[in-house]
């Protein structure tokens, strides 16, 4: 099953959403379709045309935006005068609220990869009545195990590329919380210092997450991975503003997914991604009832083609059920 065809915008704006900041905002599709919307990757990726492809262009509303500080959301957070203590969850949960008013949606389904299904997760968990559905693919929880593992656990399947992570920090830094420690350095006012850490950043993740081409090809611009780089240590250094989870080392979005019953799920996961080291998706799946789980043989972050089949099958489904 091929994604759907490319198609255009039929409407597109900036949202104003406070703190000085403008969201960039996006539909496509059929105007009187099935709202749903897309949440990006990262924290501080941005939509991309592709994700439009994952909907039947004839069935749904198409919501794509770029959370704040991404893309073309303003102000960049490759800016060092940007403001970064008005980005939290929080702050993008309230963004996705004042879109959805703003544009007359009552119920969507919310589509997410990455940071973005962790986002989606605790939006849903928040916000019950206003998600019809859930489809994630490379599920992310935010919680701090998995910031450990990408950062420190996986130095021991990548040692040469994890001591050139270390390398980029200071010494006395490296056997802290090395998303803080990269996170002080992105904050420094000598851009050349920035530069440095948004490089090593970029080519640690690299390392480790297999990118598509065109992810790649971001990653030289500096611009673009001064702004994710800071955009995610922010937010992995800050257990992703998720809330207090030091009751519970899987933290919140775990622990809560009680709160997704009655929410029909879809998780599509590589089984070769290493946030599989952890269980935590096969923990969410059944602790999540109403949920389903497609396994991807040999698929790492990206679940590849039978990923992409599986997605557009479960918003196929959704469309028809009319929720």
């Amino acid at each position: 099953m091929a994604r759907y065809p490319e198609i255009e915008p039929y409407d597109h704006g900036m949202l104003d959403v406070g703190d000085g900041n403008r969201v960039y905002w996006e539909t496509s599709g059929n105007p009187r379709g099935k709202p749903a919307v897309v949440l990006h990757g990262g924290p501080g990726s941005s939509a991309g045309p592709n994700l439009r492809r994952y909907f039947d262009p004839a069935a749904y509303r198409i919501v794509l935006l770029d959370q704040r500080g991404a893309g073309r959301s303003t102000p960049p957070a490759s800016g060092h005068a940007t403001d970064m203590s008005v980005n939290t969850t929080a702050h993008l949960m309230a963004d996705l609220e004042l879109l959805r008013t703003h544009l007359g949606i009552d119920r969507w389904l919310v589509w997410g990869i990455s940071w973005g299904s962790a986002l989606g997760l605790r939006y849903a968990q928040t916000h019950p009545g206003v998600v019809s559905e859930l489809v994630l693919t490379g599920v992310a929880t935010g919680s701090g195990r998995e910031v450990d593992l990408l950062t420190r656990g996986l130095g021991i399947l990548f040692p040469e590329a994890h001591e050139l992570f270390l390398a980029g920090l200071p010494a006395d830094e490296r056997d802290g919380n090395l998303a803080a420690a990269y996170n002080r350095l992105l904050e420094s006012p000598d851009p050349a210092v920035r530069a440095r850490a948004a490089k090593a950043w970029t080519d640690w993740e690299t390392a480790i997450i297999p990118a598509p081409p065109d992810s790649v090809a971001r990653f030289q611009d500096p611009e673009f991975r001064l702004g994710f780089a800071r955009t995610v240590t922010h937010y992995w250094s800050n257990d992703h503003f998720l809330g207090d989870g030091a009751d519970n080392e899987d933290g919140v979005v775990l622990r809560d997914a009680h709160l997704l019953e009655g929410i029909p799920g879809t998780l599509v996961q590589g089984s070769l991604d290493f946030g599989n080291l952890l269980g935590i998706v096969w923990r969410l799946h059944h602790a999540w009832p109403g949920s389903e789980l497609t396994v991807v043989d040999d698929a790492g972050h990206d679940a590849g083609d039978v990923g992409d089949d599986a997605l557009i099958a479960a918003t196929d489904r959704y469309a028809r059920d009319g929720r």
